[in-house]
């Protein structure tokens, strides 16, 4: 029995009680104590007085350094960090410790993003004599990325992963097979982790548990751990793996404060390695402070509390016959093009009528499809309104200019001309064409003449394609003078890369990109504000990625294959779509200003904002009461509470409506004025839609 930590508070509340201002506040008070009394014992006792600070995730991470910051009116250092992020960090810089204890190569580490990992995991385990019978059911890349993901489960809950094959077979006996699927994915995965230590390599799976298993329990960490920290804050930990709780308790044990909020109705990470009934344990160690929201000056209306109690009598009490206030109305069509339309007027009328500024609005999905998410953008931007997909995940190969330097290396490196066709063709000497005027961006050999260059002067082949002159063409004259100049400048520029990468095997295909854009790009002044920017900078870290990853395999590996099919290899990923283009690690969930924010549940409630007006989009849609991408498979079997009984139907029916009841009270707590929901009896694809919503749509009133 762990003895209570007096000096600690534990803040509890529901969404926007203040939960985090609390926070800051007991921080100010701390640091004005320590900067009057403290510093000269501290010194004498060869501590640091550094701050170890958590957020949920990256754009919570700056919004909490800032408002820190500014609390002390930056008088006191502040770095602020997210669990995994911290983690991360502990364990390149302790990496000697791990390596020693490990008895493997000292070599730095060099750490895989998830798209690289899932292509070199499915390359080691093709060699399996069985690997057609493994991914025969789900398809190999459905079966690599769970079995993956079930690495990172257990190390984020400080399981070994020796353990996952038994906890599988507890929890899904009924999915076992003759083939004894579960032992064989206990061996890929212990396989893929000597495979990836033997190299240095790490994973978001393999470093959890090399900072659990290694790292936190070595006697040398754990006292630089006490002489580096002597507080910590940390908002929002029902968002953070068990892991988590194991290093707080270790500091606490050592004598640390510790400032923790926790949100019942948050979990918004539960499935996707958060455990945040093992977090609240750690309210046992603490003062406890619970917030609520009569108390609180940012708290939702009282009539806002009223709906969201009201929504919830109706869906799990089957309470009927109480009709909504007008706080919630509701918009109800027969189809889903009809909704969008319907959705797209009414806001469009409220932001007119009621003069709502853009930024108080919000359109809150459950899943939104790309049709959806375009026609929604394009209805409202020809009324004059701005809107900003929240973390939208758009895939890099989705832009032309890509495309397009994707086209040129297929050009440049021999051996993989297949990769390139006409229309691919076309589109490059279109992009690559473009100069800028006043009027924007203009190619110089438009689509059409583009079409008939590539027909004409193309010249396929599988090794070495090439770009004949312009005379190739019969009919070259009618193309015009600047077409023509423009397709030679190209022509010239390929045809000396082709040379020099045949002198210079050194000259990395991440060099080759930087080059093609500084020479085809860089004078582009108005590339600065578009996506362009973003899809190039996305592009230039892949490739960078790419072949740093490429550089350690051949280490291990010196005559692992041509850079040339490492090139292909490189298109052939980008072309899969597993790579977003805007994807900015340093800012998650940024909206913009003068704009309607449009996020799914999950993306809207990590933002962690409030809102005037609400439109809740496809309300009938049984998804709202499923986790979807949102959970991975068998998280529930990786959290601490987990019983090591079967997991049945009824379980998970339990789960998902527990999660919906935590939904309603977050998403009402995130709204002051109005909830709009916009229901339509069809759905995407044409079935009824009566999920758990549907209830609350019939008591609303409709809106004409």
């Amino acid at each position: 029995m762990h003895r209570r930590q007096s000096n600690s508070l534990w803040i509890e509340g529901t969404t926007r009680v203040g939960k985090t201002e609390y926070l800051v506040k007991e921080f100010r008070q701390w640091v004005a104590l320590r900067v009057n009394r403290q510093p000269e014992r501290l010194a004498k006792e060869g501590l640091t007085d550094a701050i170890l600070v958590f957020a949920a995730n990256n754009q919570n991470r700056l919004e909490l350094s800032d408002r820190l910051a500014e609390s002390v009116e930056g008088t006191y250092p502040i770095i602020c960090k997210t669990p995994v992020g911290f983690i991360v960090d502990e364990v390149v810089l302790f990496w000697p410790l791990i390596f020693k204890q490990l008895e493997i190569k000292a070599q730095f580490p060099l750490r895989l993003r998830p798209e690289t990992e899932q292509e070199l995991a499915t390359k080691l385990w093709r060699e399996e004599p069985d690997w057609e019978i493994l991914t025969k059911e789900n398809g190999e890349y459905r079966f690599v990325r769970q079995t993956l993901d079930l690495l990172q489960l257990a190390g984020s809950s400080g399981i070994t992963p020796d353990e996952i094959p038994t906890i599988l077979e507890q929890g899904f006996p009924e999915r076992t097979t003759d083939l004894n699927l579960y032992n064989r994915i206990g061996e890929l995965l212990l396989q893929w982790r000597e495979w990836c230590l033997q190299r240095g390599i790490l994973t978001y799976g393999l470093i959890y548990e090399l900072y659990w298993r290694y790292l936190l329990l070595n006697p040398q960490y754990q006292q630089h751990l006490r002489q580096r920290h002597q507080i910590i804050l940390a908002d929002d930990t029902d968002d953070y793996p068990a892991i988590a709780a194991d290093l707080f308790e270790l500091l606490l044990d050592q004598g640390v404060k510790g400032i923790f909020t926790y949100n019942p109705h948050g979990q918004i990470r539960l499935g996707l390695n958060a455990d945040p009934n093992y977090l609240h344990k750690l309210a046992q160690r603490c003062q406890k402070i619970e917030l609520k929201p009569t108390e609180s000056a940012i708290a939702q209306p009282p009539i806002a509390h009223q709906c969201s109690n009201l929504a919830q009598q109706i869906i799990f009490e089957n309470v009927y016959g109480s009709d909504f206030p007008d706080f919630v109305q509701s918009i109800q069509v027969i189809s889903r093009a009809e909704l969008l339309r319907a959705t797209s007027q009414h806001l469009v009328r409220t932001v007119k009528e009621q003069g709502i500024p853009l930024q108080e609005i919000a359109i809150i999905a459950p899943g939104l499809d790309e049709i959806g998410r375009y026609t929604l953008i394009e209805m409202l931007s020809a009324q004059g309104i701005a809107v900003t997909p929240v973390n939208e995940q758009r895939p890099l190969i989705s832009d032309p200019t890509v495309r397009s330097l994707l086209t040129l290396m297929a050009l440049v490196y021999p051996g993989i001309g297949r990769l390139v066709d006409r229309d691919s063709i076309a589109e490059m000497l279109t992009i690559l064409s473009q100069v800028s005027t006043q009027t924007g961006l203009v190619p110089q050999i438009d689509p059409v003449r583009a079409g008939l260059i590539a027909d004409h002067c193309y010249q396929v082949d599988s090794e070495l394609p090439d770009l004949l002159a312009i005379e190739s063409f019969s009919r070259w004259d009618r193309l015009g003078n600047q077409a023509a100049s423009a397709y030679h400048k190209i022509c010239n520029w390929v045809e000396s890369n082709k040379v020099e990468q045949q002198k210079q095997c050194y000259v990395t295909p991440a060099i080759f990109l930087s080059r093609a854009i500084n020479y085809f790009l860089g004078k582009s002044s108005e590339i600065k504000n578009n996506n362009t920017l973003s899809s190039l900078r996305k592009l230039m870290e892949s490739a960078q990625h790419y072949w740093e990853v490429d550089r350690r395999l051949r280490q291990t590996q010196p005559t692992l294959q041509t850079q040339a099919v490492t090139v292909a290899q490189f298109i052939s990923l980008l072309r899969r779509g597993t790579i977003a283009a805007n994807h900015q690690k340093n800012n998650q969930f940024t909206t913009v200003k003068n704009a309607v924010s449009l996020a799914t549940i999950f993306q809207y409630r990590s933002l962690r904002t409030a809102h005037r007006f609400h439109y809740w989009l496809d309300a009938g849609s049984s998804l709202w009461e499923q986790g979807g991408s949102a959970i991975l498979f068998g998280a529930q079997l990786f959290l601490q509470e987990w019983s090591g009984q079967s997991w049945f139907p009824e379980d998970q029916y339990l789960m998902d409506q527990q999660r919906l009841a935590r939904i309603i009270q977050d998403l009402f707590g995130r709204v002051s004025e109005k909830v709009i929901l916009c229901h339509s009896d069809l759905g995407v694809n044409g079935a009824e839609q009566i999920g758990a919503l549907f209830p609350l749509v019939q008591a609303s009133r409709q809106i004409d």
